[in-house]
């Protein structure tokens, strides 16, 4: 039930996404702040309205300097989460809820600026994290060998999984991407005959299983209620959010791939799936579509599981049944193409697609949608996930 205490989602924003190093003419920095600016225009708000920012690591982008570019008068609240890359976008958006409902800010922007060109990229090795030290011998370098082997992991104790379901996830995100100009792989199609032409980058995840490397920035407003009211777009209301780990995870298959045996073959979201269900109050058969995290496709298989809409070992007929498709799907997933077909912003854009969903905007509408769960970067730790909703 909606209360003054509640905080809303009052905008988002985004920027141009390109493959990355496309965005050359301005500084990682400049787009996370237009980003920025496009959100608060869309809620109808300016930086005078904003007294808080967070955001998650791998950031470069500090509050601080974000603050003194904006024009921001006063800063009450500034937090990154730790670790997780991508598992803290629903995370800082659950922080930037919490200082809302504490009444320590007003308005909180998340925000995301990502120039791949211009940094690093992401998927490939790089040096500099000391956790990678108790992987490197052993030939993983990066993000897709990693998570690869949970992935299989999975298959092997359910064979009734098979690559074509992982190809199916796949193909589901770019025939949506192909209806959002906003898309990199826009005007792109892809048949399954596709996927299966491309070639491994680490059994069993082919080059369609492995998400964009992109450019672009990202924001999202998160407010009182009281504010919302007044904002230019309908708000959408944060239902429940959270994140955090699984036990004995440390960094995941990122680090030191020693998470315990029956733990070993998850995202890491068993835990936080049961507690957002029940702190929202509602069970996944009332989730009208979601938008899941999608850096593999193997590990949004393993989601579907994890966040109940399926038995365990069941998510490759229940893909195969055309459950995730747009439109006749019960559960549409990725429905601007996600990070397989849309642009790769540390899983923010997700979250911008699951708020346009709910506000009747997206360009593969979900007729009603009035629930949607929105899920942080998976078998990472921590990581992070949200339910927001229509009032």
């Amino acid at each position: 039930m909606a209360t003054e205490k509640s905080a809303y989602i009052a905008g988002v924003g985004q920027t141009e996404f390109k493959r990355h190093g496309g965005i050359m003419d301005r500084s990682q920095f400049q787009v996370a702040a237009e980003a920025v600016l496009s959100a608060l225009a869309d809620a109808g708000m300016t930086p005078e309205d904003v007294d808080g920012f967070a955001s998650f690591s791998n950031d470069a982008n500090e509050a601080a300097l974000m603050q003194v570019a904006l024009g921001v008068p006063q800063m009450r609240w500034s937090s990154m989460v730790w670790g997780g890359g991508g598992g803290g976008s629903c995370a800082a958006i659950s922080q930037a809820a919490a200082a809302v409902q504490a009444g320590h800010a007003q308005t909180v922007v998340v925000y995301r600026g990502l120039c791949q060109g211009q940094t690093r990229r992401f998927g490939r090795f790089g040096e500099g994290r000391t956790h990678g030290n108790f992987v490197h011998p052993y030939g993983l370098f990066a993000p897709a060998q990693m998570l690869a082997l949970q992935v299989r992991r999975h298959m092997h104790l359910h064979p009734q999984i098979r690559e074509e379901h992982l190809g199916l996830v796949a193909v589901n995100a770019r025939a949506n991407a192909n209806r959002n100009p906003n898309a990199v792989m826009y005007g792109k199609p892809m048949t399954i005959d596709d996927y299966f032409a491309s070639r491994y980058i680490a059994e069993p995840l082919r080059l369609f299983d492995c998400c964009l490397e992109t450019d672009g920035g990202c924001a999202i407003v998160v407010t009182t209620a009281a504010r919302a009211r007044d904002a230019r777009k309908t708000p959408v209301r944060i239902l429940a959010s959270g994140h955090g780990s699984g036990p004995g995870w440390g960094s995941g298959p990122l680090g030191s791939q020693n998470m315990p045996d029956a733990d070993y073959d998850s995202t890491n979201s068993r835990l936080i799936a049961r507690e957002l269900f029940a702190a929202a109050g509602v069970t996944p058969a009332d989730i009208d579509t979601a938008q899941i995290y999608d850096h593999f496709s193997g590990m949004v298989l393993m989601a579907l599981e994890e966040y109940g809409f399926c038995d365990v070992g069941a998510s490759g007929e229940f893909v195969a049944q055309g459950n995730i498709a747009w439109k006749t799907g019960k559960l549409p997933i990725n429905t601007s193409g996600g990070q397989l077909s849309e642009a790769y912003v540390h899983g923010m854009n997700v979250a911008i697609e699951g708020v346009r969903q709910l506000r009747g905007e997206s360009t593969s509408q979900v007729d009603d949608a009035r629930l949607c769960l929105v899920t942080g970067g998976l078998g990472v730790s921590p990581t992070s996930a949200m339910i927001i909703g229509r009032d």
